[in-house]
């Protein structure tokens, strides 16, 4: 019985669920294929399609009873319905599908609508598809670069910081490679000196013991010779009723001993000066708000007078409490006195043997404060024209100094990562404040409170009550060190500003950051209020002042130093704004 083969279109399984018959097609008799003629069809389909087909490597290498497999051409119902499946539109398809055969079978279709669809369609569709794909993997691109470009940005900057820190160290590692070699220059010259006292001293001790020996021998003979004597008197009984003589040299030394011993040490100096009341009252905050003028002109703050201070940068401001009256400090070793209004020099002090840093008139204006690196604290009369009181306690460079309104107490703070609060009368040290980790870069008192506030290298701003020496609170958000903080006149605002030009404002109220500003990439050395706490002024490294307007949220820069900005000061009547750079100059703004 010979086979019967069927011919089908499609996938039934896939087609019939429309519900369409289709009728099924069988092969005739005359068409069967025979067992005899199997070979002789392949070996002629082979070779014609050896002959029309020029890629022809995969056929000379396969079997004769191997099948040829080539890609049949789409279609434009196949075209259509893998659109339709590719967009997931299911219902669609299977209506498509269905008036498709019907049509096909009621002959409604033409030739052209049945035929392959052209390969510029299909090739659209896969450069469609490349273009999409080549986008995104574009926009990836994108973002990876843009990702890695901040990434070298922060880099760069964290490198320069670095750099300039690894510059300081060594500057500070050549000072005291130097110093060690002074030193040892200097105990080499005493050597000598040391010998000879050494053999002065082994004489004496000598001497000493030589003169001990002829003082015991004599005793011993004054008591033999007085013995004697009473061995000849005939008065017995007195003698039995008297107890011997017997002559001791008095010990000096442990009588001393006695009576230092039984002294106790007092806790409390008697010249010790008593902190204030804290009452919490700031009398700055009763007076009606001052505004800058400048804020509110157009043109802003204006270059009018520029002096040449020092022969060295200038370092430190601090204005006369009462008078018109500029003090500045520097590093060339001395500070000076200025008129401002005509820009003449008052006086100058020398005796320091560092670099100035900072300077403090006190409230009633007739001393100054200043720091120095050389571990200093110094107080300088204007009426004896001389410094009256040296305080050393500090074994590091001293960074910030601040008067207490009281006039009785300085605050201090130094690159040893301690403050310390100095008692005027007594002239000791009354209080150290340590917690800082690294180098208290300011210090500052709160007007009219006992509230001491200093910023540090190690990132942090503390609150201390300078009665208990206590801290009361720690502010943290800073990413780099802070270089300077202060209050404004009001008392209810503090700035900060740190080494990679961060400015925060802080609520000393909630302890919390009103606002932030970002100036950097370089550093602000010091930070000012004007007088209606309306304006910030920053001291910036790259040679600028800039100023930053609360309300209104705006940065204006000033130009006019030829080197980094190192302080900047406003006047208590906020008429004029005072820099001074590392370029000695001191500039006048108003």
């Amino acid at each position: 019985m010979e086979d019967t083969f069927y011919l089908q279109e499609g996938s039934i399984e896939a087609e019939s669920v429309d519900g369409f018959q289709y009728d099924e097609i069988t092969v005739d008799d005359e068409f069967s294929i025979t067992g005899t003629d199997i070979d002789e069809d392949l070996e002629t389909a082979l070779h014609t399609a050896q002959e029309k087909d020029s890629l022809n490597s995969f056929e000379e290498k396969s079997a004769v009873s191997s099948i040829v497999t080539r890609t049949r051409p789409e279609v434009t119902e196949d075209f259509v319905r893998n659109f339709l499946v590719r967009m997931n539109m299911v219902k669609t398809l299977d209506t498509f599908q269905t008036e498709w055969y019907e049509f096909k079978e009621k002959g409604m279709l033409k030739e052209e609508d049945t035929s392959n669809v052209p390969d510029v369609y299909i090739r659209n569709r896969q450069l469609d598809e490349l273009v999409n794909h080549l986008k995104d993997e574009l926009q990836s691109f994108k973002n990876a670069a843009q990702k890695a470009k901040d990434t070298h940005l922060k880099l760069r900057k964290e490198r320069d910081f670095h750099r300039m820190h690894h510059k300081r160290v060594v500057q500070e590692k050549d000072k005291l490679l130097n110093e060690i070699k002074r030193m040892k220059q200097h105990y080499e010259n005493y050597e000598p000196t040391l010998k000879a006292l050494r053999q002065k001293y082994e004489t004496a001790m000598k001497e000493k013991m030589l003169t001990k020996l002829e003082r015991d021998r004599a005793l011993a003979q004054i008591e033999g010779i007085q013995t004697s004597q009473a061995q000849n008197q005939n008065f017995t009984e007195k003698q039995a009723k008297q107890p011997k003589y017997v002559p001791i040299t008095p010990n000096y030394d442990i009588q001393d001993n006695f009576q230092y011993s039984s002294e106790i040490s007092p806790t409390k100096h008697p010249k010790d000066s008593e902190f204030p009341a804290d009452k919490g009252v700031n009398p700055m905050l009763a007076k009606q708000k001052i505004t800058c003028p400048h804020v509110s002109r157009s043109g802003g703050f204006r270059l009018t007078n520029s002096i040449q201070g020092h022969s060295l940068g200038i370092s430190g401001f601090a204005l006369h409490p009462r008078k018109q009256i500029l003090a500045t400090v520097s590093d060339d070793k001395t500070w000076k006195l200025w008129a401002l209004l005509e820009g003449e020099l008052i006086m100058t002090g020398e005796g320091h043997t560092e670099w100035l840093s900072d300077c403090h008139f006190s409230p009633s204006g007739t001393q100054l404060v200043t720091t120095s690196g050389d571990s200093t604290v110094k107080i300088w009369d204007f009426a004896e024209e001389r410094c009256i009181v040296t305080f050393n306690d500090h074994t590091h460079a001293v960074w910030g100094c601040s008067w207490h309104h009281t006039g009785d107490f300085i605050a201090t703070c130094a690159n040893d990562g301690i403050s310390k609060i100095w008692d005027l009368n007594s002239l000791r040290c009354r209080t150290t404040l340590r917690g800082h980790a690294d180098s208290v870069n300011s210090v500052q008192f709160l007007a009219y409170s006992n509230t001491l506030c200093t910023c540090s290298a190690d990132k942090t701003i503390s609150l201390w009550d300078a009665r208990t020496g206590l801290c009361a609170q720690t502010l943290y958000g800073h990413m780099h060190s802070v270089n300077h903080a202060t209050f404004n006149m009001q008392g209810d605002v503090l700035a900060s500003a740190d080494a990679y030009g961060h400015v925060y404002l802080w609520d000393i109220r909630t302890c919390s950051i009103s606002s932030k500003i970002d100036l950097g990439p370089h550093a602000i050395n010091k930070i000012a209020f004007d007088p209606g706490s309306s304006v910030v002024a920053c001291a910036s490294n790259d040679g600028l002042v800039k100023i930053y307007e609360i309300e209104n949220e705006q940065v204006t820069t000033l130009t006019g130093h030829e080197d980094a900005v190192q302080t900047v000061i406003f006047d208590r009547q906020g008429e004029f704004m005072l820099s001074g750079g590392s370029d000695s100059l001191v500039k006048v703004w108003s």
